[in-house]
């Protein structure tokens, strides 16, 4: 197993969902926008690493906590907002 930051994994899926949802109009979903929201969001929010299955699970329980979620929603939420004002394409 290799060392991993499980936060990748969540902001990744969360956007994901947003650029799918409806309420996310008129903004960039190229790739490069797409990771600089990204990138942007896990700049701020706590990283989440592993190295055994042991700690991928605690760590996955902890996805489920309405605040964690929340946060990330919010992170993301503000990366869409200022990338979309001023993209680096």
């Amino acid at each position: 197993m290799e060392i991993h930051n499980y936060m990748e994994d969540i902001v990744k899926e969360a956007l994901n969902s947003m650029l799918e949802g409806t309420e996310i109009k008129n903004i960039c979903k190229c790739q490069k926008c797409q990771y600089d929201i990204m990138a942007w969001a896990l700049n701020r929010l706590p990283p989440k690493y592993f190295v055994s299955d042991k700690g991928r699970l605690y760590t996955k329980l902890q996805e489920v906590e309405v605040q964690f979620r929340a946060d990330v929603i919010k992170e993301l939420t503000n990366a869409i907002t200022l990338i979309s004002l001023k993209p680096q394409h």
